[in-house]
């Protein structure tokens, strides 16, 4: 059995892959951090966001949705003058923006676990694809999630970047099944 070919050779990917991408999350801090990289990912390469991902979480204080909330027109500048992470005004706004919309949440005695997790049941939907050519990039599920998302002010979240954030986190089991990791996720 092969891991899923589309994390490739480098270190870095394999270990994403073989640790991280497909598990359950379920932590609100983590579930936040996905939605920033996914984001900053439109457009781009996940390995060139995974290079990047220690400077985020230095750059956004460690995904800490108080903070990035509070954040003004300094912590923007600051952000579009640090080369260690994607320095797109619309993304960066689009974060803090969805720190806001995060914190908002948990002041209406929601949160960010609570609205992902519903638009799979609670439960990770394992899918059984056999080629990468197989797998969407993204559902239904997802284009209802990210119409709700914006509903609730969250912003750069459209269905193919809400899809991704759902294989990274583990609302769905896209490992293929020829990958040790469909089987170790539940598969």
């Amino acid at each position: 059995m092969e891991r899923c070919p589309w994390c490739g050779t480098d270190p870095l990917y394999t270990a994403y892959h073989d640790t991280e991408w497909g598990v359950p999350c379920h932590d609100e801090r983590t579930l936040f951090e996905f939605l920033v990289l996914e984001g900053a990912q439109a457009g781009l390469s996940w390995i060139t966001i995974l290079r990047k991902r220690e400077n985020y979480r230095r750059a956004f204080d460690n995904f800490d949705v108080s903070k990035i909330a509070r954040y003004g027109e300094a912590d923007l500048a600051r952000l579009l003058g640090d080369t260690g992470i994607v320095r797109n005004r619309l993304k960066i706004a689009a974060s803090i923006g969805n720190a806001r919309a995060t914190l908002e949440l948990h002041e209406n005695g929601g949160s960010l676990d609570q609205l992902l997790w519903q638009f799979v049941d609670g439960r990770p939907r394992i899918n059984r694809w056999r080629t990468l050519a197989e797998v969407p990039a993204l559902t239904s599920e997802a284009e209802a999630l990210s119409k709700e998302l914006k509903r609730c002010g969250f912003r750069f979240i459209g269905p193919t970047v809400i899809y991704a954030h759902m294989q990274a986190t583990g609302m769905v089991n896209d490992h293929l099944v020829s990958c040790p990791r469909h089987a170790e996720l539940g598969g």
